[in-house]
């Protein structure tokens, strides 16, 4: 039994409205991607060279990424190898298993926010601009809040016009405080904030930053003395720092990701918008890439549809109509 199949039948007993939002939120992806590997699969009856080269640009249109892609054809090749697989109609499960081991990597992927033993559990944000960083934000308040925990928000993104009126409105809907200063030092604003979640025993703080990238220097400045005063007030804190991305924006974003990596510690990456892309194969371009796990997706506009990523429902979601041609 291949991955795809084991798949379907743990989530035949499991939470179908979860299953769905991944159906529904890979949808674009999947009639442009799965569509084109049938067709491949129709027109090549014996696996050779021409169909590993369609297959190649199958995937790299997929936004899968090019050295990812070639990581991801030569495991194919050595399986294909070993397992004396000609047919290309074999492959296509064994094209599902290799996609869950390119990402997985042999690793215990943690896909959950690490919360604090001990005090308030700090999320601290980063990202450009444009990309849904307070918007993520607001939808994990909410969220959070659902679990019964008590969250503050704390804008450090003091400079970007909108941005502290947007997460106090985002405060507003979610019924969280937020704390924030006009065209402030961020780092007093997040300094003051933490103050106020010490006393006031708040279990989640999420921290708003600025998008900033044109210049990583001074970028990388305010990120240093902004991870400072947090680890000051909050030993060990952040707890996790979120690297924020559009999905839409396809290899542009690995590029973003190698950024901020070269600036902080990133533990985990927010995908927003994957259902508005047909290129839902950057989620293992970014984990061949860069190595950081994706934490969260987004697969709509309402503050429900922010998701804890779940690799096989991912997979399970890209092949879907693979199952229904059986």
């Amino acid at each position: 039994m291949g991955m795809f199949d084991k798949f379907k039948n743990l989530f035949q007993k499991e939470n179908k409205e979860e299953v769905e939002k991944y159906d529904v939120g890979l949808e674009k992806t999947r009639k442009e991607f799965t569509s084109k590997l049938n067709l491949l699969t129709m027109k090549h009856n014996r696996i050779d060279e021409a169909y590993y080269e369609e297959l190649e640009d199958i995937l790299i249109e997929a936004d899968i990424g090019v050295n990812t892609v070639i990581h991801f054809i030569d495991q194919l090749r050595a399986r294909v190898k070993k397992e004396n697989i000609v047919t290309a109609s074999d492959l296509k499960e064994i094209i599902v298993d290799e996609m869950f081991i390119i990402y997985v990597q042999n690793q215990i992927i943690v896909n959950k926010i690490n919360y604090s033993q001990e005090g308030p559990t700090v999320v601290l944000f980063v990202g450009v601009n444009g990309v849904g960083k307070t918007t993520t934000i607001g939808k994990l308040a909410y969220q959070i809040k659902q679990q019964g925990k008590k969250v503050l928000l704390i804008a450090g993104d003091t400079f970007r016009a909108g941005a502290v009126e947007q997460l106090m409105e985002w405060g507003e809907r979610t019924s969280c405080d937020v704390v924030y200063k006009m065209e402030a030092d961020p780092a007093s604003v997040i300094y003051d904030g933490l103050e106020k979640a010490k006393k006031e025993s708040y279990d989640v703080v999420l921290i708003d930053t600025a998008g900033r990238l044109q210049n990583k220097v001074n970028l990388m400045n305010e990120l240093e003395k902004i991870n400072k005063v947090i680890g000051k007030i909050i030993p060990n804190a952040p707890h996790e720092t979120l690297l924020v991305m559009d999905a839409t924006t396809g290899q542009n974003g690995i590029q973003q990701a190698k950024s901020f990596q070269e600036i902080t510690n990133i533990t985990g990456i927010v995908l927003t918008k994957l259902d508005g892309t047909a290129k839902g194969g950057i989620v293992l371009a970014i984990k061949d890439s860069v190595g950081i796990p994706v934490k969260y997706v987004g697969l709509g506009e309402k503050k429900e549809d922010l998701r804890v990523f779940d690799i096989e429902k991912y997979i399970y979601g890209l092949f879907k109509e693979m199952d229904e041609e059986k």
